[in-house]
């Protein structure tokens, strides 16, 4: 077999390979048929339709190449060139000048600078082969691709790197930490340069690595926060499947160990001891105590309590949330002299237990706390803090309301002298007994100005006189009936001169100072020789109606004065008459008021009390004749009141005569 033309092209690092004679068995190189029918005039004559005589397979070329003269790629040759000269090869596409040359006579291809394939791995060309003379296409243009043959020059890379993760401690041996990831940026499909192998250089024995995956896994199963909590490792990666030669690239993982409760709580000590004064007021932290547990957050938080002990009731323990303290605090108030010393076991135990690593009952610690009482020098203590006496606020001047106790609580045991501070008492209705501790009355009560006395008692120790105790008495003043009763308000009522008989005009009611036990009870009533043209009905409700009679009219007597007679039913019972004016207005059909007369008197005499069945009073009132057409009267009330209450009587002096004094027109 003939080859005819033949392109050869030819790796820069290796020659032409023919397995066979012929050119069908060459490697990495084109053959080019000869033509069906020679080269053909140029000029003259019927262009036979040539077909493609270039059968092309792909050129190669290393990357990286550092010689000095230009690589040789490959070599292009048509089956018409007879060697005469009279063929020109032309060479056009990617890279074409810039970087591959082709010699025009001999089709030789060269490569003019130092290839890489990670930024281009292929390039695409087109030849052709033309006449030199015409420049005439001898062969239809075609396509060819050289591409970039790789090397391993790219070593492995860790783009997520540096790594951290987290594995809990005492995890299994061959726990998942984390995963590395490298990449080589050369060639995976072409030899061994993007093939890796994982290795770890910094780590163990605590950690290994799988070789193909690069998940990092525990390599011991006793990993210890608290001895080691932080473990920095270094993972390699190398191409060419891990062998001599190869690239590598490292990167780092921090691992940290979280923690688990492995750990018990555990008193330092065996026992404490704590010296607490006496006078520490309750609800006060007295002692602190606290266990060591080397665990972390959750997994530290302990609780404490009191198992047993003769404080039992004396004392309360608490955790603080922030410090995982115990806090003794004070239940009771202590005594020294009562008891000095206190003892107790406290057990300080893990909130939450992990029965995984330890045992529930491992979890827990005891120790024995004792207190130790001071003495101190304590103010007086009163047998009671605060009392309460009853007193009736008609008692004379120099009665005993009672007594207070106080002693000094301390070995010594000082007298102690009793007074009353004056700022509970500044009216001194009351004086205190400075050895014995008796109240008494110093002046006269009054329940409705003061109900309620509230006294502070002092108890001074006569041996040291800052040491002062104090106490609460409440003096409550009970009542008795010395207030009569009187209206509940200033009536302002009237009348229409042709009301009928029964109408109510009025609703009275009353108050009373005093307070009875069983409340009030008023009884109303209306003297018959001032009832005229009203009569009184008692509702037995603490009120009273006023209703009209028959038969008054308005030029009859304008104003009426109503004597009203309350009494409040107590023991003495007391009474009062309060006065009633009452006018007389002509009214509108409707009822509403259209003329009144003007009030010529006012009621002269109002609230007079007496004990029952005494009551002094000359009320003078005057008869209407006295009242003069087209004349005006002024009101002189010349009242000579005496009021004396004196053994449940009243005497009242009033001068008649003098009531009203006529004025001349």
């Amino acid at each position: 077999m003939s080859c005819g033309l033949w392109f050869l092209s030819v790796l820069s690092a290796f020659v032409a390979l023919w397995e066979e004679s012929g050119c069908e068995a060459m490697t990495l190189n084109s053959v080019l048929h000869p033509a069906s029918g020679g080269r053909g005039a140029v000029g003259g004559g019927v262009h036979q339709r040539r077909r493609r005589s270039w059968v092309w397979n792909q050129f190669f070329v290393l990357e990286e190449y550092t010689g000095d003269e230009p690589l040789y790629v490959g070599k292009l040759h048509s089956d018409l060139d007879k060697g005469d000269g009279q063929v020109r090869y032309v060479l056009s596409g990617e890279g074409a000048l810039s970087i591959f040359t082709i010699d025009e006579n001999t089709g030789d291809i060269h490569a003019t600078k130092r290839l890489d394939r990670e930024l281009q791995a292929f390039y695409t060309l087109r030849a052709q082969a033309r006449d030199k003379n015409t420049n005439l296409p001898l062969e239809p243009e075609s396509k060819f691709i050289i591409k970039v043959q790789d090397i391993n020059d790219n070593q492995p890379k860790f783009l997520d790197g540096p790594y951290t993760a987290q594995v809990a401690e005492r995890s299994p041996v061959g726990t998942s930490v984390v995963t590395v990831v490298a990449t080589d940026a050369d060639d995976p499909t072409y030899g061994n340069s993007a093939r890796l192998v994982y290795s770890i250089l910094q780590g163990p024995p605590y950690f290994s690595v799988e070789p193909k995956t690069g998940v990092v896994r525990t390599a011991l199963a006793e990993l210890d926060r608290e001895v080691r909590d932080h473990f920095l490792l270094v993972i390699q990666a190398k191409d060419m499947i891990g062998q001599m030669g190869g690239l590598t690239g490292t990167t780092s993982v921090t691992v940290t160990l979280t923690d688990v409760n492995d750990n018990p709580p555990r008193f330092p000590r065996r026992s404490y001891q704590f010296r607490v004064p006496e006078s520490a007021l309750v609800s006060a932290v007295v002692a602190k105590i606290k266990a060591l547990d080397p665990d972390l957050g959750l997994n530290a938080e302990m609780d404490y309590r009191i198992l047993e002990g003769d404080g039992l009731g004396t004392f309360r323990i608490i955790t603080d949330p922030n410090t995982q303290e115990g806090l003794l605090t004070l239940q009771k108030t202590l005594d020294f002299e009562t008891r000095p010393i206190f003892s107790l076991r406290v057990e300080a135990s893990n909130r939450y237990v992990d029965a995984g690593f330890l045992p529930p009952g491992a979890f827990s610690d005891v120790v024995t706390v004792r207190l130790l009482v001071e003495n101190v020098d304590e103010p007086p203590v009163f047998s009671s803090a605060g009392g309460q006496m009853q007193i009736s606020e008609a008692v004379p001047t120099g009665t005993d309301v009672g007594s207070v106790s106080a002693r000094d609580p301390d070995a010594k045991n000082s007298p102690v002298r009793y007074s009353i501070d004056r700022k509970s008492d500044v009216e001194r209705y009351f004086t205190i007994d400075s050895i014995s501790g008796v109240i008494t009355t110093a002046r006269s009560l009054d329940r409705e100005t003061i109900a309620m006395h509230n006294l502070t008692v002092l108890a001074t120790e006569t041996l040291n006189v800052s040491q002062v105790g104090k106490a609460v008495v409440l003096v409550s003043v009970t009542d008795v009936n010395d207030n009569a009763p009187s209206f509940a308000i200033e009536y302002q009522t009237f009348v229409c001169e042709d009301a009928s008989a029964g109408q109510i005009i009025e609703t009275l009611s009353a108050v009373d100072q005093d307070q009875p036990e069983n409340g009030h009870h008023f009884l109303f009533s209306l003297s018959a020789e001032h009832a005229g043209n009203f009569t009184l009905r008692d509702n037995k409700d603490n009120t009273a109606s006023i209703l009209t009679a028959p038969g008054f009219v308005r030029r009859d007597q304008p104003v009426h004065f109503l004597p009203v007679v309350i009494s409040d039913g107590g023991r003495p019972s007391l009474s009062s008459t309060n006065t009633l004016t009452v006018t007389v207005c002509s009214c509108e059909v409707t009822g509403d008021r259209r003329a009144c007369s003007q009030t010529l008197a006012r009621p002269l005499v109002t609230g007079l009390s007496t004990t029952t069945g005494i009551l002094t009073s000359i009320i003078t009132l005057l008869e209407p004749n006295i009242i003069q057409k087209n004349k005006c009267y002024q009101n002189h009330q010349n009242i000579i009141q005496t009021y004396t209450k004196q053994k449940g009587t009243v005497d009242l002096q009033i001068a008649p005569e003098r009531l009203l004094t006529p004025v001349p027109s």
